[in-house]
């Protein structure tokens, strides 16, 4: 019997953790263009809030993803839900920036904490030709989520426009609790030390992030910042666009999110392990990065609520994709440090959201478009640079046996 199916009970405990974080993610999204205008906040402070999130995501990455090696997942898991269930009530609570800033960073500890261990919790129990298929699972779940989540949210917020952040909290404290009732650790006492390739859990951010060059999965780690900071400039400013430039309401934007994730779920649970086994993590990486630059130039170029709906489509397609591979190919760089990759990969992925937010939200008061065209630009520097990276060594010999 294969790993995969061994663990089908972890994998889906960690698929129901992610659908319901990120369907209290999710119930947000449709309310946040009125939640701005509510605070009277443009789009240069939503920028800030956004990269205070990955700004904490990005000093605690590393830091998560060697605790999830040391003391085991499931304890960085909780304590990331944990966090994540404050924060969320924090957000709708707060009214004064202070507070929405501090309620945005804790936000990020416990997206850093949360995310490295999932990932390397889905390698531990899978194989290395399952992985694709595992990731593929996890990150269905995240779209699930966004694909519930705006729905209830626009509902939600008929009762009141702070109403989705409570449900958030909700969903978060739900969350942990089914985690701690039944998922179990797969970390073994004193396995760190039997490997002798776990670095100590005190080893700075910095010195990680300047150690990294060095690695094989390095290109991986560039493209990773690269794709996040591209589509960090897009969905930063997605509902603001179409609230100012298309009038569109919440209900509008949920369908908008909604219609575009379906496809990418479906993707991802039934055929996105047989696409990566068959292409590899490389050709899906670059195409999907190439289809993400060409669908966002094309919004800049619609002007009626379906074409929009149908060139989001599209482009969510492409970012469903592409991240579950990313995070494939840098789970097979890994071998037995799978939480420090899973933390360096976290860590990246941060730095592109922190640039990318502040740049989108400064280019939105300028104009509605200037995000996009950045978008385009930065992502397809991203895709010269991953037509120009390494396959990974499973994919050399899986293409050596066709």
């Amino acid at each position: 019997m294969s790993l995969l199916l061994r663990n089908r009970g972890a994998i889906l405990l960690l698929m129901l953790n992610n659908f319901i974080i990120f369907t209290g993610i999710g119930l947000i999204i449709p309310i946040m263009p009125s939640y701005m205008n509510l605070l009277h906040i443009n789009g240069s402070i939503l920028g800030l809030l956004v990269a205070a999130f990955s700004i904490t995501q990005l000093i605690f990455s590393p830091i998560a993803g060697r605790l999830s090696d040391s003391i085991g997942r499931k304890k960085v898991i909780l304590t990331g839900l944990l966090l994540f269930a404050i924060s969320e009530w924090m957000f709708g609570a707060s009214s004064t920036l202070p507070f929405l800033f501090l309620a945005r960073m804790l936000g990020g500890v416990s997206a850093a904490l949360v995310m490295p261990a999932v990932m390397a919790y889905t390698a531990d129990v899978t194989s290395e030709e399952e992985r694709g298929k595992g990731m593929g699972f996890i990150n269905a779940a995240i779209t699930t989520g966004f694909i519930i989540g705006p729905g209830i949210g626009g509902y939600l917020a008929e009762y009141g426009i702070r109403v989705p952040f409570y449900a958030a909290a909700v969903g978060g404290l739900l969350a942990m609790a089914v985690s701690a009732l039944f998922l179990r650790e797969v970390k073994k006492e004193g396995q760190a030390k039997e490997t002798g390739v776990v670095q100590p859990v005190q080893a700075g951010l910095l010195r990680q992030l300047a150690a990294s060059y060095r690695a094989p999965y390095f290109i991986s780690l560039i493209v990773v910042f690269v794709a996040s900071f591209g589509l960090a400039n897009f969905e930063t400013v997605f509902g603001l666009f179409v609230d100012h430039k298309f009038g569109f309401t919440p209900k509008d934007i949920a369908f908008i999110i909604t219609f575009g994730s379906i496809c990418g779920a479906v993707v991802q649970v039934t055929i996105f392990g047989w696409i990566i086994n068959r292409f590899g993590e490389k050709k899906i990486i670059t195409i999907s990065i190439l289809v993400s630059v060409l669908f966002i130039i094309f919004t800049l170029l619609v002007h009626t609520f379906w074409l929009m709906v149908g060139v989001t489509f599209v482009l969510f397609l492409a970012m469903d994709i592409l991240r579950p591979a990313i995070g494939t190919q840098m789970s097979k760089f890994a071998n037995e440090q799978q939480g420090y990759v899973a933390g360096l990969n976290s860590a990246f992925t941060s730095l592109g959201n922190i640039v990318g937010p502040i740049i989108a939200g400064a280019l939105f008061d300028l104009n509605v478009n200037y995000p996009y065209v950045m978008a385009s630009v930065v992502l397809m520097l991203g895709f010269f640079i991953s037509f120009k990276s390494k396959e990974t060594q499973y994919e050399l010999e899986s293409r050596s046996l066709r």
